[in-house]
């Protein structure tokens, strides 16, 4: 399989295991990694069978002063903003990411709340074959995972996930999966 990391991670996609699908024909990421994932499967010529994309970074809905806002707090205090963000990215569990830390970019951040999900893209994927994966929670603290259901939902299979964060854990850990149809 291959793997995309989050943004300011590293190394992360043991945290997914119970996603993810030990096959050469697999890619899948996580958030920012997810439309990495994406855009790799999208440009590839080799056969991939599935493509699972974990909590996708999805900030095409938010008002370019979410953008700008972001960015500048990045800029103002690089370790503060990845800690908040960090903090976010695990909300509602307690999972400790530092052994996964690898902090990220002004540029890779800029990336990932300027990326536009292509519906046409993805259908065009799913055309060549290629079965799509969404698993989103709703209690995520870092995109809308309602707006990103809305978007999803319709053209792939979509898991929302009750009482989970971005990371897609709880604060224990059982929870269940709504799949849409």
């Amino acid at each position: 399989m291959k793997y995309f990391n989050g943004f300011s991670l590293q190394n992360e996609e043991e945290l997914f295991s119970p996603y993810l699908l030990n096959s050469d024909y697999c890619v899948a990421g996580f958030s920012c990694g997810a439309q990495q994932a994406f855009e790799y499967v999208y440009y590839s010529k080799k056969r991939i069978d599935r493509l699972i994309l974990l909590s996708p970074a999805f900030f095409q809905t938010q008002k370019q002063s979410f953008i700008r806002t972001q960015l500048r707090y990045f800029e103002a205090g690089q370790e503060a903003y990845v800690k908040q963000f960090l903090a976010n990215v695990t909300y509602p569990s307690n999972l400790d990411l530092s052994n996964y830390l690898k902090v990220g970019t002004k540029e890779e951040l800029e990336s990932l709340l300027t990326y536009q999900w292509d519906s046409t893209k993805v259908q065009e994927v799913l055309a060549r074959g290629t079965t799509i994966e969404v698993f989103l929670g709703n209690k995520d603290k870092i995109i809308d995972a309602q707006k990103a259901f809305t978007f999803f939902s319709p053209l792939v299979t979509t898991y929302f996930m009750k009482d989970v964060g971005h990371i897609l854990e709880s604060k224990t850990p059982h929870h269940r999966v709504v799949k849409s149809l």
